[in-house]
């Protein structure tokens, strides 16, 4: 009975809930069955088919969106890819999710958003504007806007600053006083006078306008149309005199087109045309500005090739061959291109003058070839004018002190015809300065500008060309073009270094032979690095395409079109009835220039017909049209566009960063904070 009784007792239960049984581990995935990649090649689709059959579960394949070439390449996700479904289990079973990370803390725009490339709120590397060191890493300026790195950093960087900027800023009156006649001495006084105007207004800009480490001189943009001034109609039968004459015409121009530019800043027009302004349209017009000088360029330098070239190519050399090679710790070839270049060719020069390779027998420089009898002379005068160091008498002649004064020319001359024509190169001058605002705040600012100070820049610089008007330079002054990459080269952002470097060349204008001393410059040097200059200023103006889409096929159609355009265009009015040698006093190189007396535009006023040949002749008032047009009404992303992203002006005063990069010095900006146009 107990025997039966055992055997009919049933087995004791074991743990509830049974264990599973044991599964096999799923084998690692390739890439290819991770991510559901399908070949076309009959091997591989074979290899997949065979996998899908042993019992291993392949992923689907995302849906991708269509491809868009027009709007650039797709963004990359920012995970790495999804595991496997059977791990993704195996891992959440095994270990418990981490909680979210909290969000990162906002630092300094040197460790978060400096890299934002045109103000845009993701985070992305540094826009390629800064020189690369041989890491590839893009590096930071040393110094930026608001540091404090003493004394003697401020003056020794201050010093370079302006150093590595010398030929932006004194080579424009280097070759506008010879085509309106002036002696050297008239060279030296003028150049005296870029200096202190060039100083004044750099530091009226660094408090009053948009407070960024900006110099401001005479910009390359006022050039052309000064020129057509020049070679205007009424000024071909002036014999006497004629320097102060036609200085005392661009004085009341130059002073006309700055009040232009003074209302279109301080009334918040420039707030409103901000939104027509983009990449695309500041690349072809910038780009055309130094473009417009070809006929001038190696013309003049063919005057003596030996030496143009050679001055052409050390600065070559010491910018692009030579530009990483350091001298205790700094790119010195590359800071000091220019000056280094300039100096060793003048010395060479000197030499060749000094040693007589360069004296003809019984020939006289300063006589002119038409006046000369001999008919060798006549063949070699325009040789030793050309390649000679001793032509000018100006480091003689000058006395050591000069003050540079208001009007010291005499009374300017007001013509309406020629004041249009000078407000139509404001506006492209405050083209050209949104680029570089937004450009040189990307490295050295906490954020990009606000409109309203960017409306703030453009009436200081409106004011800037009234003083350079009132003062007599013969050009506007702007925010110089090449200010973005000097920051980046010499690693230099900080405005009170600009502010030093500002307060030496006001002293150095007081200084007579200073300007006589730079304008003694030969000529065919001044050529040279003027052709570097603009290409230079070429580069840069397409190097604000970096914001756009690359590959986009409606943008490169439209920066082609402006660019091929703004040479085709002004060749038609300047070729329009052009009879060879019909004004033989003006250079073949300046002959683009004397279109107002041949244009094809007749109408029953000759003011009219003056102001239209004139701007339709100049090629960054074509590529400017050109590109406004069609940016603004060909269809195409904000993406697409690049749209420059400015500060709002309700955010920025949430952040003290931001208002100590913008505000007004003093508290002055409290009196004037209800003009939202001018301001934060």
């Amino acid at each position: 009975m107990s025997s039966s009784s055992g055997a009919a007792r049933r087995a004791r239960p074991g743990p509830w809930p049974p264990a599973p049984p044991p599964q096999p581990q799923a084998q690692p995935l390739s890439w290819a069955k991770r991510t559901g990649f399908q070949s076309r090649v009959s091997g591989e689709s074979v290899a997949i088919a065979s996998a899908s059959s042993s019992g291993q579960v392949s992923l689907p394949r995302p849906a991708e969106a269509p491809s868009d070439l027009e709007s650039g390449p797709p963004a990359r996700p920012n995970s790495a890819l999804p595991p496997p479904p059977a791990a993704a289990a195996a891992n959440a079973e095994a270990k418990p999710q981490p909680p979210p990370p909290p969000p990162p803390a906002r630092t300094r725009r040197r460790d978060s958003d400096g890299g934002r490339p045109n103000g845009q709120a993701a985070a992305a590397p540094l826009p390629q504007l800064l020189e690369e060191e041989d890491d590839g890493a893009p590096e930071r300026p040393k110094y930026e806007l608001r540091d404090s790195p003493g004394v003697f950093p401020i003056a020794v960087y201050g010093f370079q600053h302006y150093i590595s900027m010398l030929g932006s800023i004194i080579l424009i009156p280097l070759l506008m006083v010879p085509a309106m006649g002036g002696s050297p001495d008239d060279m030296a006084a003028v150049v005296s006078t870029v200096l202190l105007v060039s100083g004044m207004t750099t530091l009226l800009h660094t408090f009053c306008g948009t407070r960024l480490p900006l110099v401001q001189g005479p910009s390359f943009v006022y050039l052309a149309p000064a020129l057509a001034i020049i070679y205007s109609p009424e000024f071909f039968g002036l014999n006497h005199n004629n320097f102060k004459h036609i200085m005392k015409h661009l004085q009341g121009a130059i002073i006309i087109g700055g009040a232009f530019q003074v209302l279109l800043g301080y009334t918040g027009l420039m707030s409103l045309f901000l939104r027509l302004i983009n990449p695309v349209v500041i690349s072809p017009t910038v780009a055309a500005v130094g473009l417009s000088f070809f006929s001038y360029g190696f013309t003049k330098v063919g005057s003596c090739i030996e030496m143009g070239l050679l001055q052409l190519l050390i600065v070559v050399m010491f910018a692009l061959y030579l530009r990483k090679v350091k001298l205790f710790g700094y790119r010195v070839f590359l800071i000091y291109a220019v000056p280094l270049a300039l100096g060793i060719t003048w010395a060479i020069a000197f030499v060749l003058t000094a040693t007589g390779v360069y004296s003809y027998r019984g020939c006289d420089a300063n006589i002119p070839a038409s006046n000369n009898v001999s008919a060798y002379c006549r063949k070699h005068v325009l040789r030793m004018k050309s390649c000679r160091v001793d032509i000018s008498h100006a480091l003689r002649s000058s006395p050591w002190l000069r003050f540079p004064y208001p009007l010291q020319w005499g009374t300017p001359i007001f013509s309406w015809k020629m004041g249009l024509v000078m407000c139509v190169a404001s506006v492209i001058a405050s083209v050209d300065s949104v680029g570089s605002y937004h450009a040189s705040s990307l490295f050295v600012a906490t954020r990009p500008p606000t409109a309203g100070v960017v409306s703030r820049g453009i009436g200081v610089e409106g004011v800037s060309t009234v003083l350079a008007g009132l003062w007599g330079t013969g050009v506007g002054s702007a925010t110089i073009t090449e200010n973005v990459h000097t920051i980046a080269v010499t690693k230099m952002g900080n405005r009170r270094a600009v502010g030093f470097g500002a307060i030496v060349l006001i002293l150095l204008s007081f200084v007579g032979k200073v300007g006589a001393f730079i304008a003694s410059i030969p000529d065919v040097l001044v050529a040279a690095l003027l052709c570097f200059m603009w290409a230079m200023l070429c580069a840069l103006g397409l190097s604000n395409l970096r914001y756009s889409a690359k590959g986009s096929s409606r943008n490169s159609i439209v920066v082609g079109l402006a660019l091929f355009l703004s040479l085709s265009v002004p060749s038609y009015f300047q070729q329009y009835r052009l009879q060879p040698n019909s004004n033989s006093s003006v250079p073949t190189y300046f002959q683009p220039y004397i279109v107002a007396s041949h244009g094809p535009i007749h109408t029953g006023s000759s003011g009219v017909n003056y102001i239209l040949n004139t701007l339709l002749s100049l090629n960054m008032v074509i590529a400017f049209l050109v590109a406004l047009i069609l940016d603004n009404t060909v269809p195409g992303g904000r993406q697409e566009r690049g749209l420059y992203v400015w500060s709002e002006a309700e955010a920025a005063r949430r952040e003290s960063a931001v208002m100590k990069d913008y505000e007004l010095p003093f508290k002055i900006g409290h009196a004037f904070r209800w003009v939202k146009c001018v301001g934060l």
